[in-house]
């Protein structure tokens, strides 16, 4: 069996990675464009990978939707924006969403597509559960109730690559949607929804978990779309959604879930270049006192630009980095040699230095020098992996997907 894909928002191929690992997963056509600059350097990596064959450098705003072939799987991982329904449109499908918003984007490719795709496997920051926060979850609830809309039941949950084994502490929400026409959705239907997010589920087959809480939060999303965006959470309240769900037929169930234990896996000395790390990335002593008070608790008044005084605190962080742990998070800006607060240190036999671009891959669990080519920068480089996804992740999830659907059509 193989599943074409196409992958939006593809950065520089951190879903086509994890899914062609498997060889079921061939992946038919993608988009990667980053507003705002005129070298297209994302773009320009994937091609370099994966060929120039089928990979649109285009605004998806603009992509026609024809341009873009039949699929079974449409992957993503797109910006977390404000989601709210901008406007109503008579005598038409329904919206409009604020120009320049993505996940529309998503939404017209699949609302406008004859054949829909059977499977949908998206990721995004944790926070798009408790987002914005004036309507904490509203974001989520228009997305699964767009989908809903679109023939889809939903399953999500936030997974911590470090929890299973992998290099890096890195929190993200990944949810797969699954269309009427595909056999997941009936069987979804089905099956008791905790049996689902604890054992029977995609997610669940891929990583273990258990219920903190035997309680079942279960509410509908049967508003309109604009009535959802209005209304949704106006008490302001928190989130419903907990950290682990489902989305069937309007109604949804969410459940608080934790791993289950797992064996030691990856930490950050694992995938260190030790002894082969560019002289660049140390640390000269006389810069050492910037890193400590950026590194270290602070207690102080700090002034405004208009010369309003305020007290300003924040604790202390590890200082260098623990090697026998998973890294932190990697940030966008985690490249280049200005002392900074969220910064990788790590102490060698040699001193104190930075993390290297190969290690910042390695985190990620992407192939060594994946990122590297001419005349991108190891700055870019770092921002290439501060806004990408553990591979490991995806491979796992597709893996998992893939086997669902295998049991289910023998």
């Amino acid at each position: 069996m193989q599943l074409t894909v196409c992958e939006l928002f593809a950065g520089v191929g951190g879903f086509r990675l994890g899914l062609e690992d498997t060889e079921h997963f061939k992946v038919v056509w993608s988009n990667q464009w980053e507003p705002s600059t005129k070298m297209q350097h994302a773009s320009l990596v994937y091609e370099a990978r994966f060929g120039a064959e089928n990979h649109s450098n285009q605004n998806i705003e603009e992509v026609s939707t024809d341009a873009i072939p039949d699929h079974d799987v449409l992957v993503g991982g797109f910006p977390c924006q404000d989601y709210s329904v901008a406007t109503t449109l008579k005598n038409s499908k329904g919206l409009i969403g604020k120009k320049g918003v993505l996940w529309w984007s998503i939404h017209r490719i699949i609302s406008e597509k004859k054949t829909k795709p059977k499977y949908l496997f998206f990721e995004n920051v944790d926070r798009l559960l408790k987002s914005p926060s004036s309507q904490r979850g509203r974001d989520f609830g228009i997305m699964l109730k767009s989908l809903n809309d679109l023939g889809y039941a939903v399953e999500w949950r936030v997974i911590n690559a470090a929890e299973y084994g992998m290099p890096q502490r890195r929190r993200r929400v990944f949810f797969l949607g699954y269309h009427k026409t595909s056999p997941l959705f009936e069987f979804m239907r089905k099956v008791p929804v905790k049996d689902w997010i604890l054992e029977q589920g995609t997610l669940a087959s891929a990583f273990s978990v258990e219920a903190t809480s035997q309680h079942v939060q279960r509410f509908s999303i049967d508003q309109s779309l604009v009535e959802l965006s209005e209304q949704f959470n106006a008490e302001k309240g928190l989130s419903p959604f907990l950290n682990s769900g489902v989305c069937v037929d309007g109604q949804v169930s969410t459940l608080k879930t934790e791993p289950l234990p797992q064996k030691t896996g990856q930490v950050l000395a694992d995938i260190l270049e030790n002894g082969s790390a560019d002289e660049s990335l140390f640390i000269a002593e006389e810069e050492l006192p910037k890193w400590e008070y950026l590194k270290g608790a602070k207690k102080e008044i700090r002034r405004t630009k208009a010369g309003f005084e305020y007290n300003y605190s924040e604790g202390s962080m590890v200082f260098p980095d623990a090697l026998d742990q998973p890294s932190r998070t990697i940030i966008t800006g985690e490249g280049g040699k200005s002392p900074s607060r969220f910064k990788h240190v790590v102490q060698t036999s040699k001193g104190l230095r930075r993390l290297s671009p190969v290690e910042l891959e390695r985190l990620n669990m992407f192939p060594d020098n994946h990122t590297q080519l001419a005349g991108i920068s190891d700055a870019k480089r770092a921002f290439f992996m501060g806004n990408a996804l553990v591979v490991g992740v995806v491979k796992e999830i597709g893996a998992a997907l893939l086997r669902k659907i295998q049991e289910l059509e023998e």
